[in-house]
């Protein structure tokens, strides 16, 4: 099962904020044994948010999303996701009694009584409205909700939210896909060599070995380092073994210069 994320936002797009969303899950999962697969970035566009969501509900991936579950005009995410799954759009009871009960602490916090009622304070209970049939997700900073549908997880755009609620998702939904399938990798650098030399080489290596990746990784040098490409292999411990052995003779019979690098799992 494939594991993708979906960041939603003009801010990021523009370039008024940096994305830490990726960075932040790929080591999420890899600290769990796990790998991200895809990722693509929407801006506040509801029509480009709501095909994008059809199409990854159609996948049967995992998806996480972040951003554009709020209440404001620019937050489309909710909406987008019912639209997705022809759902209608309904207030979730618990995430509706966890708003009162920010309401309510923020109320205290300033020695008064909340009013429920006002117009404000019922705008907010839209933060609680999910796709029908969707679970929450637990805020711990704020108890602002996120919610779950088919295997798709909306979380806020504030890392200091969506950060906790993701690994909440993790050890609560997918333990059972821990450490399933432990990866190992092997590399070599290659020294003033073309990537179109090492091209067939790689080829031969994929199609003896179906059970391994091979992967290039070309830096243009600097003053201080070679002009070096980082070719290596990843896969089980057993697998890699053998295609990096054929890998170094195939490199020797291109009379390559070449140092090897530290063996490493490939989720470190």
């Amino acid at each position: 099962m494939a594991i993708g994320l979906i960041i939603v936002g003009d801010e990021i797009l523009s370039g008024k904020r940096e994305d830490k969303h990726m960075s932040k899950v790929i080591a999420l999962l890899k600290a769990r044994g796990m790998q991200l697969d895809w990722v693509e970035y929407i801006g506040d566009n509801r029509e480009r948010i709501t095909a994008t969501l059809k199409r990854s509900f159609a996948s049967g991936d995992i998806v996480f999303s972040t951003g554009g579950i709020g209440a404001t005009p620019d937050d489309h995410t909710r909406q987008c996701a019912a639209a997705a799954l022809d759902l209608p759009i309904v207030l979730h009871p618990e995430a509706k009694l966890l708003i009162q009960e920010r309401i309510i602490d923020i109320a205290k916090e300033k020695g008064e009584v909340a009013d429920l009622n006002t117009p404000d304070h019922q705008h907010r209970l839209k933060m609680g409205e999910f796709p029908q049939g969707a679970t929450i997700i637990p805020n711990p900073f704020n108890k602002i909700a996120g919610f779950s549908i088919h295997n798709h997880f909306f979380v806020p755009g504030f890392p200091v939210m969506a950060w906790p609620m993701l690994e909440w998702v993790l050890d609560t939904h997918f333990s059972h896909l821990f450490h399933q399938h432990a990866q190992f990798e092997k590399s070599v650098l290659v020294y003033e060599i073309a990537e179109s030399v090492l091209t067939p080489l790689m080829e031969e290596l994929e199609a003896t070995y179906a059970g391994i990746k091979v992967f290039s990784l070309p830096s243009v040098g600097s003053a201080t380092e070679r002009r070096h490409i980082e070719l290596g292999v990843k896969g089980s411990q057993q697998e890699v073994a053998v295609a990096y052995d054929s890998m170094l003779k195939g490199l020797q019979t291109l009379t390559s210069d070449y140092i090897p690098t530290p063996q490493k799992h490939a989720e470190d």
